[in-house]
Parts: structure tokens; C-alpha cells; sequence
């Protein structure tokens, strides 16, 4: 339940027939002393006084209310609707009725008109009597991806003439998180992308009993029946087998967006348009490849391409890392959340390496020095410069395969760099060009795979 102190958002104003009644004691002011009738000034006195005594009357009229809101659903995929409902309860001794509301709708959407509050009755506590609340929904379509705030709730009251009113918020914003549209992808890329060290892990996954076996020294406590025969007669000394640490197969997702990408509510205001469909249709292709590496049973880490080792947003968990059940939830709501922002003082790349790593790494060895095993890597670009694709460059022998997805605003140069490293470049200027790129690619991959 919202705040239930009332808050004003405007000072009264008078209504059209409080305007008509003070214009008509103005002129009966002038007609009463250019002709000296003292009783026609009376009726200008009261004339003029009716709206000033309204405007009063609506000031110190505060009704006591709380608001609560919900959204059906509360996560909503873009140019989807949600349905939003309030239900109003009088907290105050005295009937509210004739009251108006119309909730607070963020920008670029059309929120409900202006309409009449049902009369509220009287509140209580001890046995309450069920009309002191009411409910009213309506619908709120979300054209674009966001976290959005929805409300205040706006009261509007007038005095019981209709002279004077005024318009009250009541209650807090609530947010609606609404999370890139997700393109349905072909299993085209899933041969492409169980090669090396991923192809390992999904033979891990499907066959559980057999054991990656690993030799080490013998340990007081250790069972004889994992003694390591042949290991032994090697090294000399007792050795034993120890299971290495199972896990789902790795796959990385890097996001490139202008001004390096941070979260935050305002996400659609004062946009450059161009820039904001290059934006938009990037979450898209990141989404899309999230969902669907997620549901084919990989574990996906969602980074910068400016910070390869912190999540695309600072809320995102274990460092962006993503699994089922639930992952692909949390992937999307966290992408609705990536806010393009203003570039970082001292370079876009001044601050962007990790501090979790020793500063001797490389970008390519923070992940992947600890194995041999390589991770298919999917890069989704928007506006990168030439030190974002020499950061994606020094990241390329941890990437097997290595796929670029780039809008149209990718620069030659950029694509150029990228391809002589041996990444994958596809170019992506609309939506519905994600799933044909998608299987383009993995057609082109699995073809080269089986010609090696």
C-alpha cells in the first residue's frame, strides 16, 4: 500500500463557470459605479468572492487515500500491453465523491483519460462497511524496452458549485519492466557451437557416469578403490583419481552500446532516435541468442565489450552469469535495464578492465587461462571503435566460434579488424533479419567445421 498523504501538483484553478462568474462581477462592478446602483454592487462583491472563497475551499480540502497498484502481467515484452489495476481506499471520516483520476503514464505511452472516481464512503476501522474502497484498471500499452514508472495517481477535486479545483497526487511510482522482444531461433548454430571444450561439457551433461579423472597424490583417508594403477607406476608414488568439477558448457555474450551501457529508469528520454533503434535492435539480437543458448542448456555470461569480466549491468548476477532454471527471466529483465550512458571521464576504456583480475592479464586470459577448453562467443555491436574491436580481438582465442552480429552503423574498419582475427562478422539492420542471420551463420560454421 502507497503513501496515504495527498501531495499538490497545482495550485487551484477555477473552472469555466468560475471564470464566467468572476467576469460577470468585473462587469457589474463597472455597470454599478458608472450608473451608482450599490445594490447591482453587492452581486459583483459576491460574484467575485464565490470563486476566491472555492479556490480556498478545494485548497484545504484534502482527502486521506492509499493507493495500490499492480500490473498483470508486471514483466511485459516490448509492444506488449500490461493491465493495470488500482484499487483506491478512503482513509478519511468524510464521503469522497465527485472526485476525478487519471494515473501518471511514462513517456511515449497514452494513459488513461481523465475519468470519474466512484464515490467513496466514509472509513471503518472497527467494522467496515466495504465502500470506503474501489477498484479501477485500465490498460497501458509498452511500445519500447525499459524500466518504466507508472504514477503517481492524480486526484482532481472541485468544490461542491463547480467554481474551483484542484489536482492532488497521491501515492508512489511503481515500475513496469519491460524486456526486448525475443526472436524464436533455429538449432542451426547448435552444431557449430559444440565443438572443442563445449562439445565436452555436453558429453559431461549427457553422460553423467563418466568421470573426468584427474591423478593426484595419495591422501591419508583417500579410499583404495580410486587408486590410479597406471598413474602410479609412472610417477612412483601412490596416486589416486579425483572427478574433476562438472559444470554446464560456457557461452559468452558481449554487448557493445554507445557511451558504454549502465542501467537506470529514464531510459527513453532525450534519445537520439537513430542511435536508440541501433540500441533497441541490439537487446533484441542479445536476447534472442540468450534465450536460446539458455534453453539448449548452456551457461551464459552477459558482458561489456569495455568490461569483459563485470555483468552489463551492476545488479547483474555472479558477474552476469546466467543459467536455467529461471535464467532467461533474469536475462531479459536485466537487459531491460541497460541504459546507453555518457562516456566515462579519462576514455571510454580508462576504467573499463575489471579490478577482479591482476592487471597483467590480458582481456583474452581472465576466463580463459585456467583451461583449454574454449566457449562459443556471440558480439552484438552497435558503435564500436577501433579499441573496442582490439578488445574483442585479444578475446578472440577464448572464443570458439566467434560471432559478430553488427548494425548497420559498424564501421568497415571495425568489421575488417574483426575479420582478419578470424571472428565471424554478420551484419543485422532490422529485426526480422535476427533469425535468418542466426541460421545463416550456423550454416556457414558447421559447413567450415566439417570441411576441417
Amino acid at each position: 500500500m502507497s503513501r496515504i498523504r495527498l501531495r499538490s501538483i497545482a495550485r487551484p484553478h477555477l473552472t469555466r463557470r468560475g471564470v464566467a462568474l468572476v467576469v460577470v462581477g468585473v462587469v457589474l462592478v463597472g455597470v454599478s459605479l458608472w450608473f451608482d446602483l450599490r445594490d447591482i454592487l453587492l452581486l459583483a462583491f459576491v460574484g467575485l468572492a464565490m470563486p476566491l472563497v472555492a479556490a480556498v475551499f478545494v485548497m484545504l480540502r484534502r482527502p486521506s487515500l492509499a493507493v495500490q497498484r499492480t500490473f498483470s502481467p508486471a514483466v511485459v515484452s516490448a509492444g506488449e500491453a500490461t493491465t493495470v489495476a488500482l484499487v483506491v481506499a478512503n482513509r478519511s471520516r468524510r464521503t469522497l465523491d465527485g472526485a476525478h483520476w487519471r494515473d501518471q503514464s511514462p513517456d511515449g505511452t497514452i494513459g488513461p483519460p481523465p475519468a470519474l472516481l466512484p464515490a467513496l464512503g466514509p472509513y471503518e476501522s472497527v467494522m467496515p462497511s466495504g465502500d470506503d474502497r474501489v477498484k479501477v484498471e485500465y490498460r497501458l500499452r509498452m511500445p519500447r524496452r525499459g524500466v518504466y514508472p507508472v504514477g503517481p495517481l492524480r486526484i482532481g477535486v472541485a468544490d461542491p458549485f463547480g467554481l474551483a479545483g484542484i489536482e492532488r497526487e497521491t501515492g508512489a511510482a511503481h515500475e513496469v519492466v519491460v524486456t526486448p522482444r525475443v526472436t524464436p531461433l533455429a538449432d542451426a548454430l547448435a552444431t557449430a557451437a559444440s565443438i572443442d571444450g563445449v562439445v565436452h561439457g555436453l558429453q559431461r551433461r549427457t553422460h553423467p557416469n563418466s568421470d573426468e579423472l584427474i591423478a593426484r597424490e595419495y591422501r591419508y583417508g583417500d579410499p583404495l578403490r580410486r587408486v590410479n594403477w597406471p598413474a602410479t607406476a609412472r610417477r612412483g608414488e601412490l596416486m589416486v583419481r579425483e572427478e574433476e568439477q562438472r559444470g554446464d558448457p560456457e557461452a559468452r555474450i558481449l554487448i557493445d552500446l554507445p557511451g558504454d551501457g549502465r542501467h537506470g529508469l529514464a531510459v527513453h528520454r532525450e534519445r537520439d532516435g537513430e542511435a536508440d533503434e541501433r540500441v533497441e535492435l541490439a537487446m533484441e539480437v542479445a536476447a534472442s541468442i540468450g534465450v536460446h543458448l539458455l534453453a539448449s542448456g548452456f551457461r551464459v555470461r552477459c558482458t561489456s565489450v569495455v568490461d569483459p569480466e563485470q555483468g552489463i549491468v551492476p545488479t547483474a548476477p555472479l558477474g552476469g552469469e546466467y543459467r536455467m532454471p529461471g535464467g532467461e527471466h533474469l536475462l531479459l529483465e536485466d537487459l531491460a535495464r541497460v541504459n546507453p550512458g555518457r562516456r566515462r571521464e579519462g576514455g571510454r576504456h580508462g576504467q573499463g578492465r575489471s579490478t577482479t583480475g591482476d592487471d597483467h592479464d590480458s582481456p583474452g586470459e581472465v576466463r580463459t587461462r585456467n583451461r583449454n577448453a574454449r566457449e562459443p562467443g556471440f558480439a552484438v555491436l552497435v558503435d564500436p571503435d577501433p579499441a573496442d574491436a582490439a578488445a574483442l580481438v585479444a578475446l578472440r582465442p577464448g572464443f570458439e566460434p566467434a560471432i559478430a552480429f553488427a548494425t548497420a552503423s559498424v564501421s568497415s574498419a571495425v568489421r575488417r579488424m574483426l575479420e582478419e582475427a578470424d571472428w565471424t562478422v554478420v551484419g543485422v539492420r532490422r529485426a526480422v533479419e535476427i533469425g535468418a542471420a542466426w541460421s545463416a551463420v550456423g550454416a556457414t560454421s558447421a559447413g567450415a567445421h566439417d570441411a576441417s
